[in-house]
């Protein structure tokens, strides 16, 4: 039997990870992408050097679609004047969110600091998180608060042999009875299966690279074309090569 050819149909926001501006422009027109998010580690990947002048770059060529920005001060106070900053920069579209991670580089809870600035009408997007003890504690943190995104790494619990789904919907649950402005994020996508996971799930964002979303175009493809493809890259790759017995 073959699979079916239904097109791929989702209610999860797929959000673009990245921090390639040409990427980032490009995907904008996309309408799979409903958001963006970055981080200081994919900015020094992409050879970011100024990074409030690249931030407010991309808010001038990305409109409409929420991204997020995060903070990289490691001290409390220091990260709340990054934040307020960094907020300072949506002009009313309301489209800008703040990372904070859960902890510091010391292993200090930013909990305190996330009550603050969610209830001071910071929209965050609160990151690194691993632990349901975590998620349990963002959510009623930010809860009453403004919009809020938390995301659980759930690619990277897999790298350390653990099934992230049992934890994944236990934290859905969680963001959902307490507010309806609170949105679970399935972050650090390993493989496009993730994304029918997070979709079939609930979960209501997933980031992805772009060579990853670029996948779902093949979602629900006829896997005896697939086959195929995959037998006569073979062969052209050997004739290239030139390989002979």
């Amino acid at each position: 039997m073959h699979a079916s050819k239904t097109p791929f149909s989702s209610k999860i926001k797929i959000f673009l990870d990245g921090a390639d501006r040409g990427s980032m422009v490009e995907m904008a027109s996309n309408p799979l992408i409903q958001g963006f998010t970055t981080n200081p580690s994919l900015m020094r990947k992409a050879g970011v050097k100024d990074y409030e002048a690249f931030c407010k770059e991309i808010l001038t060529q990305i409109k409409g679609k929420p991204i997020s920005f995060e903070v990289f001060a490691d001290e409390f106070g220091e990260m709340k004047r990054q934040a307020m900053k960094i907020a300072g920069w949506d002009t009313g579209a309301k489209n800008v969110y703040v990372k904070i991670p859960i902890v510091n580089s010391k292993g200090e809870s930013s909990i305190p600091l996330i009550r603050e600035l969610s209830h001071q009408g910071v929209q965050l997007n609160v990151t690194a998180l691993y632990t349901f003890q975590q998620v349990l504690e963002t959510a009623q943190a930010v809860k009453g608060g403004a919009r809020s995104i938390v995301s659980v790494f759930a690619g990277r619990i897999s790298d350390t042999g653990r099934d992230p789904v049992p934890m994944m919907q236990a934290s859905l649950e969680v963001c959902r009875s307490m507010d309806s402005n609170i949105e679970l994020l399935w972050a650090s996508c390993r493989e496009a299966w993730n994304i029918v996971q997070a979709d079939v799930m609930g979960c209501h964002i997933i980031t992805a690279p772009a060579d990853m979303i670029k996948k779902v175009a093949s979602f629900n493809r006829d896997l005896n074309e697939v086959t195929l493809d995959t037998v006569k890259t073979f062969k052209t790759d050997s004739e290239l090569a030139g390989f002979s017995l």
